[in-house]
């Protein structure tokens, strides 16, 4: 018997073109459109020519930096500490490519109408190709406002963070040509309650504002730790107050900035998230003595801004992917793109995308318009909304998207694994589900005109008899205060949908709107692929499969 004629056992069919090299602004639809609608279509040159890097050489690279994950060093070979963290050159590659884009530095140095929506297209084209780098990228470009508090320190740092050059040296900030931003506020014994924190915070000549402090203490959650500097909080004699603290003091000596360990995380593998201590280290007050939460908090709502595009764009990949395998692949001899079932799963993710894109695009929009305080207090109150409701819905998304492809969803050569494990960070980072929920309710207390800022932007339903009805009972939910806080989540739920569902109405697309209207304001199903009878889902579809768009 000639074996030989046996080696290959089988012929390979039925398998989907791979989606390689895509671009991914084209091959989407909706954020044209949004991106257009919220004054952001000066720069869809910008995120064409992203677009084309995100699905390609940027999504490889993606890849490889969580293949490789970063390595902590804390000594040289000699013995010296050197406290450093290696990471691949794909990483490198990444940050490179988003700073050199102005990822971190758009809507500040050219702040145009649309500037915000701008920059939030080109965040969501990057963590489609890989989310690891969003951490020094967000809070580099959150860095600006709270910085600004402090004249004589931001004079010095601004024009660096601001540069859209990357510079990953080990080097004092004076030697380089572009700085990045870290963030640590947590504490082992508080997390999120930073008011237990214990690191303090002792001045070296005259305390105040822009003033020198050593810092003693520890943070159990430093995300980013090669970062040139960091917001952090300490206690002074007049209460937790916020500081700089740079890698490297004046003198070009290293800062007393000790890692413990490098934190072995369910996702977000591309990225260095560290336990780290100050014994000493040298940092500058910014903002009010004995004011840090509210100084750090112009940092932290746009970093809650960064989760929202950052859920999208992972929702978006999953639905992409998703998409495009059932555009191909054939079960019982016919495509699955093309089975009413698969329809129905497939448009539902759909809209559950486009809604988050829309909601997210909606919020750069407000911070486009600032100082307009209609806007200020809609941005104030769906900050903590949008963050909750897109990063809770993230993770049963992206894990529907990937049983579309069956086995090969769950493997790591695609990307949906990925994706899946990215998702919860969003929803985690910069206060759970509960913090946000109770920042709601403390907006809407505290804060007069929030409300009805709310109820200003949603309107009376736009024609849709389903969506007034549901802004009544909104109302009628909120002026009952009994067990407010008992409540908050569904009130806060709530609040998203009618959000999501006035903006597709808004927006003219009568298929998108009134198939989420009818799925998510009328009591539908549990689970995506519950649709409504009578939605067009070939439509939904169509709009979401990348080879249709290309």
């Amino acid at each position: 018997m000639n074996v030989h004629a046996y080696a290959e056992t089988h012929e390979v069919t039925n398998q989907v073109p791979p989606l390689d090299g895509a671009n991914l602004y084209r091959i989407d639809l909706p954020l044209q459109e949004w991106l257009r609608r919220y004054d952001g279509g000066w720069a869809e040159q910008r995120l064409d020519a992203y677009g084309a890097l995100a699905g390609g050489p940027l999504m490889a690279a993606g890849f490889l930096a969580n293949e490789n994950k970063p390595v902590f060093k804390s000594h040289d070979r000699y013995g010296n500490r050197i406290d450093l963290v290696e990471f691949h050159p794909a990483y490198h590659e990444l940050m490179r490519s988003a700073i050199e884009h102005g990822i971190p530095s758009m809507p500040w140095t050219d702040p145009r109408a649309g500037a915000q929506v701008a920059r939030a297209g080109l965040s969501y084209l990057h963590s489609q190709a890989e989310a690891g780098t969003g951490c020094p990228l967000t809070m580099t470009f959150a860095s600006v406002p709270a910085l600004k508090l402090q004249a004589d320190v931001a004079a010095k740092w601004l024009p660096k963070i601001l540069a859209t050059t990357y510079d990953p040296r080990n080097l004092p900030m004076e030697q380089k040509a572009g700085v990045t931003i870290g963030m640590a506020m947590t504490e082992k014994q508080g997390g999120t309650d930073v008011r237990a924190n214990t690191t303090r915070a002792y001045p070296v000549g005259i305390p105040g504002p822009g003033q020198a402090y050593e810092l003693v203490g520890h943070k159990w959650f430093c995300s980013a730790p090669m970062c040139d500097a960091f917001l952090t909080l300490a206690y002074t004699d007049k209460g937790l107050s916020c500081f700089l603290l740079p890698r490297h003091r004046p003198d070009g000596t290293r800062n007393q900035f000790y890692v413990q360990r490098l934190k072995n995380k369910l996702g977000n593998w591309s990225n260095a998230s560290s336990e780290v201590e100050y014994r000493g280290a040298l940092a500058w007050m910014i903002g009010e003595e004995g004011r840090g939460v509210p100084t750090i908090i112009e940092m932290v709502a746009l970093t809650r801004f960064d989760c929202m595009i950052g859920s999208s764009a992972l929702m978006r990949q999953a639905l992409t992917q998703a998409a495009h395998h059932c555009a191909y692949r054939q079960v019982g001899g016919r495509v699955l793109a093309e089975q009413p079932l698969m329809q129905n799963v497939l448009a539902d993710l759909a809209l559950e995308s486009e809604a988050a894109l829309a909601l997210t695009l909606r919020m750069g929009r407000a911070l486009d318009q600032a100082h307009n305080e209609q806007e200020d207090k809609f941005a104030r109150l769906v900050t903590a909304v949008g963050k909750y409701w897109i990063c809770k819905r993230a993770p049963a998304m992206i894990n529907e998207a990937a049983e579309c492809l069956g086995g090969a969803g769950y493997v790591e050569d695609t990307i949906l694994p990925r994706l899946y494990r990215e998702a919860p960070v969003n929803s985690t980072w910069e206060g759970s589900g509960n913090v946000q929920c109770l920042d709601v309710l403390r907006a809407l207390s505290k804060e007069p005109g929030v409300l009805d800022a709310l109820f200003a932007e949603l309107g009376d339903g736009h024609g849709d008899a389903r969506l007034a009805a549901f802004i009544g009972n909104l109302k009628a939910a909120f002026a009952d205060t009994a067990d407010i806080q008992f409540r908050a989540r569904q009130l806060t739920e709530d609040v998203a949908v009618a959000l999501q569902a006035k903006l597709l109405l808004e927006a003219g697309n009568a298929t998108v709107a009134d198939a989420f209207i009818g799925s998510r304001l009328g009591g539908g199903g549990r689970v995506y692929g519950t649709l409504p009878r009578g939605t067009d889902v070939e439509a939904l579809v169509a709009r979401s499969t990348p080879h249709l768009a290309r």
